[in-house]
């Protein structure tokens, strides 16, 4: 998916030129290590480690013989680099390169994915200051419940986002491991300190135990990060989508000069973007799903993991690198509609007030049911007849027995639901 929201430096991690060479970097990495412990002469591992051009169609015809990817990228090697090839991928068995380079190329989409983190994060920092204040009707069930704020509302988007770069990262870190330990993991021909200095040398961890593979729950781990993190752009989504309701139209996505909603209706102005990413998140989390089944393997290994992380690993980082960058657009390019939100705080005749006055007869020594009774019972008449909620509280006889109208007016005072937003969402924002 490559459009302008896209960064060619994502999907040219997963090309074949570029896997190609981080194959021979692990390569030249092993091939260092055997010459600092004496066996590979200087002058071959001078041979080794030229930089050597990959012609993808040439390396691909010859695997069309070898059927063999690995077979036939050694052979274009020794085509290039001489004799001195004999010493590449010794003592190496194929996923020892093809895991390793592996973890270069998530390392290297995951770093760039936790920037988009960040941007989001800034982008989610500055709407939620901006809106800071702004008094809104919270829904449950999607029912008008009691108010928030805007500023509780995108400050709790921040906090689970941040959350996301947290786990991410702490996946990133866990994929970044390397193995060179041979054929079952047993170092046959190489050994423990060869694979050290290899994966130091690529900037690598080596795995502490392997098998013919790095295990799976690596990656499981890598794809279920991406995964929690698409739920909460699709939560985010979803939030706004139903904010963008005619008859909510509390928000508006940004709509450019000259862009249609519809072919049919003129006056269409539809949140595509947000409906767009919640699509694209549940493409992210059905890979891992396929991550988690790859984890149960055959003994030491065996293959029906690589057809699937052929495909999920470059798909789920290239849409998430997606994801982010459309996100972070649409979020400063929102726009609230405060009188709707103000229309749509006071649409329910001000019910949402039912707890504070059913809380004030508590305290009063009213019985808890009886007080429930009492104000239901003028909630349901509010609802019904749409009279205002707060003057047939006031008018009921048997709360003005125990609630003076002083009283009664301060528990009608909206910013009451305000009043921690500045202490919470400051809370929220100074976390790192």
């Amino acid at each position: 998916m490559i459009d302008r929201y896209s960064r060619p430096e994502m999907a040219g991690i997963w090309t074949m030129e570029n896997r190609y060479r981080c194959w021979f970097k692990v390569e030249q990495a092993v091939c260092r290590a055997w010459n600092e412990q004496g066996v590979i002469p200087d002058e071959d591992l001078k041979n080794i480690l030229v930089d050597v051009d990959f012609d993808v169609d040439k390396i691909l015809e010859i695997e069309q013989v070898t059927r063999h990817d690995i077979i036939a990228f050694l052979t274009y090697l020794e085509q290039k680099i001489g004799v001195s090839a004999r010493f590449i991928h010794l003592g190496c068995t194929s996923s020892d390169i093809v895991d390793t380079a592996m973890a270069m190329q998530m390392v290297q989409a995951g770093r760039m994915i936790l920037d988009d983190f960040d941007m989001v994060l800034e982008a989610l920092r500055e709407l939620t200051r901006a809106n800071q204040g702004m008094v809104c009707i919270g829904r449950s069930h999607g029912i008008h419940a009691e108010p928030t704020t805007y500023g509780f509302k995108f400050a709790g988007f921040y906090a689970e986002f941040l959350r996301d770069k947290k786990r991410f990262a702490d996946a990133l870190e866990d994929i970044r491991t390397g193995k060179i330990s041979g054929a079952v993991g047993t170092y046959t021909v190489v050994t423990p300190a060869i694979e050290a200095r290899a994966c130091e040398i690529l900037g690598l961890k080596a795995d502490i135990i392997s098998t013919q593979i790095v295990q799976r729950d690596r990656y499981a781990h890598y794809f279920t990060a991406l995964a929690i993190a698409a739920g909460t752009v699709e939560r985010l989504c979803v939030e706004l989508r139903h904010l963008q309701r005619t008859e909510v139209h509390e928000v508006e996505e940004g709509f450019a000069k000259g862009q249609k909603g519809s072919s049919a209706m003129p006056h269409k102005r539809n949140p595509i973007s947000a409906e767009n990413m919640c699509g694209l998140s549940r493409v992210i989390r059905s890979n891992a799903m396929a991550s988690l089944e790859n984890q149960a393997l055959w003994h030491e290994r065996d293959i029906s993991h690589s057809s699937v992380e052929r495909i999920i690993t470059p798909d789920s980082t290239i849409l998430m690198d997606y994801v982010l960058h459309r996100l972070t657009r649409l979020i400063k390019g929102l726009r609230i509609l405060p009188e709707n939100v103000e229309r749509n705080l006071w649409g329910s005749y001000g019910l949402f007030f039912s707890q504070r006055v059913l809380t004030a007869l508590i305290e009063k020594e009213m019985p808890r049911q009886q007080a429930y009774v009492v104000v239901q019972k003028r909630a349901m008449e509010s609802w019904e007849t749409h009279k205002p909620f707060p003057d047939l509280i006031r008018d009921d006889a048997e709360i003005q027995a125990h609630l003076s109208p002083a009283e009664l007016d301060a528990l009608f005072d909206v910013r009451h639901y305000a009043r921690y937003e500045a202490e919470i969402v400051d809370r929220v924002l100074s976390e790192q």
